[in-house]
C-alpha cells in the first residue's frame, strides 16, 4: 500500500465573527474548492466505525499519539461518489486513505455481510476486514455537517470551515436522508482545520491567527458520541 502523505493539520475553534472576518480575507488569496460548486459549500455525511472497547474514541481522548479511525463518507447526497476512509495520526502529523465504494458494498458493510471485502484487490478494504474481525469494529455512528473548502497552492495548502455539526445519535442509516439528527452542542460551533504539507506559507499562518486562539483538538466523532 506504500507509506502515507504525512500532512501537519492545525484546528481553531472560531465565533461566526472570526468567520466572517476569515472568509473576507480568504477569498482574495486562496481559491474556492472547484468541488463545492456555486455555493462554495457542500454537505457530508459519515459513518464511523468503533468497536465494543471504543478504541478510535478513547484513542482520541487520551491524545495517543499513533492513532486511527475508519469511516464511510459521501457528499451532498451523492452515492455515485462514496468513500471508504482511514484517518490516522503518526507523532503529530496526520494521513489519510481512501477506497471508493458501491452503494451495495456500502450496505453489505454496515449489515456485516464481509466476506466479499476478503477478496478485494484494495489494500484498504482488505485491511478493514480483518479489523472488523479481529478487532470487532463495527459502524458506531453518522455524522453530518457542512463544510466550506479552500485551496491555497503554496504548500499545498487546505483550509476548510465546518458547521452545522450534528449527529444522527447511534443510528447507522447511512443512507435515509429523512433521518433525525441532533446538534452536537447547544451552541452550534465553527471548526477551522488547516491542512499542509512542509511549510505553512506566512500569509496563511498570519490570516488564521484570529486574536491568538489556541489550537483545539475539536473531534466531529467524539462530539457525536456523547450522546452514546
Amino acid at each position: 500500500m506504500g507509506e502515507p502523505k504525512l500532512r501537519h493539520e492545525i484546528k481553531h475553534n472560531i465565533n461566526y465573527s472570526d468567520y466572517i472576518a476569515l472568509r473576507q480575507k480568504l477569498k482574495y488569496i486562496a481559491k474556492p474548492d472547484p468541488n463545492a460548486g456555486n455555493s462554495g459549500k457542500y454537505r457530508i455525511r459519515s459513518l464511523y466505525f468503533d468497536n465494543y472497547s471504543n478504541k478510535a474514541l478513547m484513542e482520541k481522548i487520551n491524545g495517543i499519539n499513533n492513532r486511527e479511525k475508519f469511516r464511510i463518507r459521501y457528499y451532498n447526497d451523492d452515492l455515485a461518489f462514496i468513500r471508504l476512509e482511514k484517518k490516522g495520526k503518526v507523532n503529530g502529523l496526520c494521513f489519510k486513505r481512501s477506497a471508493r465504494l458501491t452503494e451495495s458494498q456500502c450496505s453489505m458493510i454496515i449489515s456485516g455481510d464481509l466476506d466479499w471485502m476478503k477478496r478485494s484487490t484494495d489494500p484498504l478494504l482488505i485491511e478493514l476486514y480483518f479489523k472488523m474481525n479481529y478487532q470487532q469494529l463495527r459502524p458506531k455512528t453518522l455524522v453530518d455537517y457542512v463544510r466550506e473548502p479552500y485551496i491555497y497552492e503554496p504548500g499545498n495548502v487546505r483550509i476548510t470551515i465546518d458547521s452545522e455539526i450534528k449527529t444522527g445519535l447511534s443510528s447507522k442509516e447511512l443512507f435515509d436522508r429523512e433521518l433525525p439528527t441532533l446538534k452536537t452542542r447547544d451552541s452550534d460551533p465553527i471548526i477551522l482545520e488547516v491542512k499542509y504539507d512542509e511549510f505553512l506559507p506566512n500569509i496563511i499562518r498570519d490570516i488564521i491567527q484570529l486574536d491568538n486562539r489556541r489550537n483545539t483538538a475539536f473531534s466531529k466523532y467524539a462530539q457525536a458520541r456523547v450522546f452514546g
